[in-house]
């Protein structure tokens, strides 16, 4: 478990932000350059036909040790970070046994992580933490998660009595930005199912996510001196403002949880001229989520009417659906992965993912694939942290589910 720790830290030390603004496959350059890092590593740890393609996917097999009918088991995480903040110069902290109080991140901007906002801290008293320095966010979302299925595909290549099937391994890009499954080739995968490891706490199972959609919203005003601009100038700073206030006030992240859905206004650019605002719209329930989008619809067309022309146009696209639909019919891969937490000693934490994952678009794609935890806490933010037993606890789900197919 001692390389468990150094991977991650080595992997999070790698700045692999994904841009959402680019076009190409990968989005980001660094992300290549940490896919063959990983083939290399694949390679030294006995996986031969470790290799990553021209969109940068990283795809791996542990050979079957035995004759039997095994299914073929794959497990999965992904590259990059998000663009939420910055993964450049990564600079973790571990906490030694952690005693329950405010931990100072970063002294000289006085970022504190403390258990007065994320309660949860609690539970990890007594445990080693790896935290960030306060600048830049941790990785763990899905750093954490690479190093765990790396640290797990070894110990069983070094214990070969361990009886197993085939183990599929892959690693993709771009999954905070929505593309992680796009180019990804089912079939040459070839795993009958697979695994997310993309969770959040330990305990995490998760077989049913959002529905999501983005939405670009273009206002475009007129701009004339403000001096003379009576019945002339169209504000479209001021029509951002009213388009947003005509959504419901309540339905957004920081007021919603469980299956709640949300509108969440991720960015907005612009002046007099033009504005444009950036969502995402978020619902586990798909005629809910279609109503969601048609309100946001009829925002704009009411607008346009009161205005008198139009001046508001809106650009959206689903982004993945609910994995659920898709999990069901197989549902003995989430039954196997409770008793694999079980058998170790973690409590399953059953839950609908406020979010999504690569599984859900896999799923769909005809490769059921449920997530599983990776120890992490407050992804995407400068109080990123994950402790170091839950990292070890999700290797060892991870060789149980192996084990408990073999049987």
């Amino acid at each position: 478990m001692g390389k468990l720790i150094d991977r991650f830290l080595k992997y999070v030390k790698m700045e692999t932000t994904s841009n959402s603004e680019s076009q190409t496959y990968p989005s980001t350059n660094s992300q290549l350059d940490f896919a063959r890092v990983l083939v290399e590593e694949l390679k030294e740890i006995g996986l031969k036909d470790a290799s990553v393609d021209s969109n940068g996917y990283v795809m791996a097999t542990l050979p079957a040790n035995t004759d039997r009918d095994i299914p073929t088991i794959g497990f999965i995480a992904h590259m990059d970070t998000s663009p939420d903040m910055t993964a450049k110069n990564v600079n973790p902290q571990i906490i030694k046994n952690y005693d329950g109080s405010d931990l100072v991140l970063n002294s000289e901007k006085n970022i504190v992580l403390s258990p007065k906002d994320f309660p949860e801290l609690k539970k990890y008293i007594g445990e080693d933490l790896i935290t960030t320095d306060g600048t830049t966010l941790l990785g763990a979302d899905d750093k954490a998660g690479i190093a765990e299925i790396i640290t797990a595909i070894e110990y069983l290549v070094n214990n070969p009595e361990i009886e197993h099937g085939t183990v599929k391994v892959a690693f993709t890009p771009d999954e905070e930005i929505g593309r992680g499954a796009d180019k990804f080739d089912v079939e040459k995968f070839g795993a009958d199912f697979a695994y997310t490891i993309d969770g959040g706490e330990v305990g995490e199972l998760e077989y049913e996510n959002f529905n999501a959609a983005y939405a670009k919203v273009k206002i475009k005003g007129r701009n004339v001196h403000p001096g003379s601009a009576k019945n002339k100038m169209i504000n479209s700073i001021l029509i951002a403002m009213k388009f947003n206030s005509m959504l419901p006030a309540n339905e957004i992240p920081a007021h919603t949880e469980g299956y709640e859905g949300f509108y969440h206004l991720n960015d907005i650019n612009g002046n007099v001229e033009e504005t444009t605002l950036y969502y995402i719209i978020r619902d586990h329930d798909r005629d809910k989520f279609e109503e969601k989008k048609r309100k946001l619809m009829k925002v704009a067309e009411y607008l346009n009417d009161d205005i008198g022309e139009k001046v508001i146009e809106v650009e959206m696209k689903d982004q993945y659906y609910n994995m659920k639909e898709k999990i069901k019919p197989v549902i003995h891969i989430v039954e196997i992965a409770e008793k694999a937490m079980k058998e170790v000693g973690v409590t399953p934490i059953i839950k609908p993912i406020r979010g999504g994952t690569d599984g859900a678009r896999l799923s769909y794609m005809g490769l059921p694939c449920p997530n599983i935890f990776t120890g992490g806490h407050n992804f995407h933010g400068k109080f990123e942290y994950i402790p170091i037993k839950s990292m070890k606890k999700a290797v060892e789900v991870i060789i149980k589910i192996i084990k408990l197919y073999s049987k």
